[in-house]
């Protein structure tokens, strides 16, 4: 390799998390689906990992610099909003945490979780965390995303697409917390 050569790009995971069978819960499932149709670069894994938490722990720690998780993200705006929040640094945990249910673990606590694994793996944690979330309107018990989710998911689909498929700058100039309305 030339002095002038670019470095090897870092490798990125992007993940889907959620629960198709709980509304817009589902987001995160459908968003990669349709990342899926896209050529994305060499350096780049996607993964439905939907319910699976504690597998998608243990994945983080396999030598990605960068994670991008794509998930239903209830933050108090208007259903079908779209954000790109920075969770590198996580919260401290609790300190009692609550008893933990593989099935339904939040980004949040998958994040918590990898502390833990990576001490006793003795693997590094990502880098870099981002979370594409978007607004839910409904996580009821039903099949299908409502109508502003659904129409939210081409536009994470093109946040991931612009923050994967240019330069690590070109995704670090993209701001940690933004929102979007429909």
């Amino acid at each position: 390799m030339s002095p002038d050569a670019p470095p090897a790009p870092t490798r990125t995971l992007i993940a889907g998390v959620g629960n198709i069978f709980l509304g817009d819960d589902g987001f995160g499932i459908e968003a990669v689906r349709r990342l899926s149709a896209h050529p994305l670069p060499e350096h780049v894994e996607i993964v439905d990992a939907g319910i699976r938490g504690v597998h998608l722990a243990y994945q983080m720690l396999d030598g990605y610099h960068t994670v991008l998780l794509v998930d239903a993200t209830a933050r108090g705006g208007a259903p079908g909003t779209v954000y790109l929040l920075d969770a590198t640094d996580p919260a401290p945990a609790a300190p009692h945490p609550a008893a933990m249910d593989a099935h339904h673990m939040t980004p949040d606590s998958v994040l918590a979780l990898l502390d833990t694994l990576s001490a006793g793996t003795g693997s590094s944690r990502p880098q870099r965390v981002l979370v594409v979330g978007c607004e839910p309107a409904d996580v009821e018990e039903r099949m299908g995303l409502s109508e502003p989710v659904a129409a939210a998911v081409d536009e994470a689909v093109e946040l991931v697409l612009r923050l994967v498929g240019g330069t690590e700058a070109a995704a670090a100039d993209t701001p940690p917390t933004s929102a979007t309305h429909h």
